[in-house]
Parts: structure tokens; C-alpha cells; sequence
């Protein structure tokens, strides 16, 4: 009983911050059609107001309003998070696979520069990356994108080396099937639902690295939107005007504790590790 009641609550999280993500994502996709005004545009007559009938969640300091600001910079964070984790997905899967089913030097060669990239702290990796790339949007996603990987091919190989050992495999080499065509038909197919737990909690993570990154000066440029950005600009009005940091840093840590919600409910169910 106590198996099954933890199964279905581990459902019911995945369902409620699934709808929660999913309604973020639709909202972020349909920002042109919902922000009321330009998100860019500077009208200092109106700086620094309180919400009203125009201004939903009222301005900035830059007579900018806020909720189309908002509506934009889901649309940077979203947008990027998902570039880092299919760009880094794809070198992780082709690296954690050639390293787990060839074996030998490769793997050692593979495992060496993961472990020597895992060494540094995530942030502080990032940080450094940027810091020689320079700060915008390619420099984030290359640093992200150095970091990021790293964690997909150490869980691919872990998978790839525990599956080459199986029946079906080595029925499939007596066969004579290739190893592209094993890696192709057999290996890939059993490594694939992982890939959602893991992506889940590192999307979590690549939000939280972007906002900060774009906080420090070394992200996402201004004037364009973006929630780390804006609660930089925002720190200097924080006794007059709280909400200018309120408002992004509350959608942050909505987004980033529904990711981390949605990825430990999935690591329960499928028995997946959360970092390797």
C-alpha cells in the first residue's frame, strides 16, 4: 500500500507541475499576442508606476512596462534552456555511447575530461567561460553548453555499459549486426526515458545559471528582457520599489521548483540518479 500511495503522489506532481511548465512554455510562445505594450520601449513620462488598467503590473524605471518585460524574458529563458539542452543532449548521447560500447582508451579519454569538467563547481565553470567568451546570448549557451553535457554522457556511458552486457546484445553480435545498427536498434532505445529526469533537473539548473549570469552583467544585454537582467536593474529601486526584483525573482523560483518537483517525482518512479 504504502508502495502504491507513493506512485500515485508521485503522479500527481508530475501532472500538476507538468501543467504548471506547460502553461509557462504557452504563455512564453504567445508573449507577442499578450504583452500589452513594447517591452523595450523607454517612455520616462510614465517611469516607476504603480499597476493600473494600462499597466497591469505597473513600470519601471524606464517608464518600460513591467508584465510585457516579463512575458519576453520567459521567452529569453525558455528559449535558451531549451537550446543548451538539446545541443548538449545530442554530444552527450554521442559521447556517452561511443565511450560506454567501444570501451578502452576512448572511454578512459571520455571519462578523464568529464571528471576534470565536473571538478569545477557548475557556476564557477560558467562564470569563467564567459569571462574569457565575453557577455551575450552565443557566449551563454557555449559556457552552458560546456558544463552541461558533461552529466549526459556519464549517465549514457553508466546505461551503455550495463546494457552491452545483456542477452539481447550479444544475440545481436552473433547475428552480425554492426555496431552502428546495435547501438542504433538496441541501445539508444533503452537509454532514451532517462533522458527526461536528467534534462528536467538540469533545466532547473540552466535557468537558475542564466538569471544569474544575466544579474552579474555577463548575460543576456540590455535593453533586452530578461528576469536575471531585470532584477539587476531593479536592485537600485529595492527600498522604493521592491517589485521591480519581486516580480522576476518570484518567476524564477516558480519555474526552477516546479522543474526540480517534476525531475525528483520522475528519478522516484524510473530509479534514475539524480547527478552522476
Amino acid at each position: 500500500m504504502t508502495r502504491i500511495r507513493n506512485i500515485l503522489k508521485g503522479r500527481k506532481t508530475v501532472t500538476i507541475c507538468s501543467l504548471i511548465l506547460l502553461f509557462c512554455v504557452l504563455i512564453t510562445a504567445l508573449a507577442p499576442v499578450l504583452s500589452p505594450h513594447d517591452p523595450v520601449k523607454v517612455n520616462l513620462a510614465f517611469k516607476l508606476q504603480p499597476p493600473s488598467s494600462e499597466h497591469l503590473l505597473g513600470t519601471d524605471h524606464l517608464g518600460r512596462d513591467n508584465l510585457s518585460r516579463l512575458l519576453y524574458g520567459a521567452r529569453i529563458s525558455f528559449g535558451l534552456v531549451f537550446l543548451v539542452f538539446i545541443a548538449s543532449l545530442g554530444i552527450g548521447l554521442v559521447a556517452g555511447t561511443v565511450a560506454g560500447y567501444l570501451g578502452g582508451w576512448i572511454d578512459s579519454a571520455v571519462m578523464r575530461l568529464c571528471d576534470g569538467i565536473m571538478a569545477f563547481p557548475n557556476l564557477v565553470l560558467v562564470l569563467g567561460i564567459v569571462g574569457i567568451l565575453g557577455p551575450g546570448i552565443v557566449q551563454i549557451v557555449l559556457a552552458l553548453l560546456c558544463v552541461q553535457w558533461v552529466y549526459y554522457a556519464r549517465m549514457f556511458r553508466g546505461l551503455v555499459v550495463s546494457l552491452r552486457e545483456r542477452h539481447f546484445i550479444t544475440a545481436a553480435v552473433i547475428n552480425g549486426s554492426s555496431p552502428w545498427k546495435i547501438v542504433r536498434q538496441h541501445i539508444i532505445p533503452n537509454v532514451l526515458p532517462p533522458i527526461v529526469v536528467i534534462g528536467t533537473l538540469e533545466m532547473g539548473w540552466a535557468i537558475m545559471d542564466i538569471s544569474a549570469l544575466s544579474f552579474l552583467g555577463l548575460g543576456i544585454q540590455p535593453p533586452t528582457p530578461e528576469w536575471g537582467a531585470m532584477i539587476h536593474e531593479g536592485k537600485a529601486y529595492m527600498r522604493s520599489h521592491p517589485e521591480l526584483m519581486l516580480y522576476p525573482g518570484l518567476l524564477i523560483l516558480l519555474v526552477v521548483i516546479n522543474f526540480n518537483l517534476l525531475g525528483e517525482a520522475l528519478s522516484n518512479q524510473f530509479g534514475v540518479k539524480k547527478r552522476l
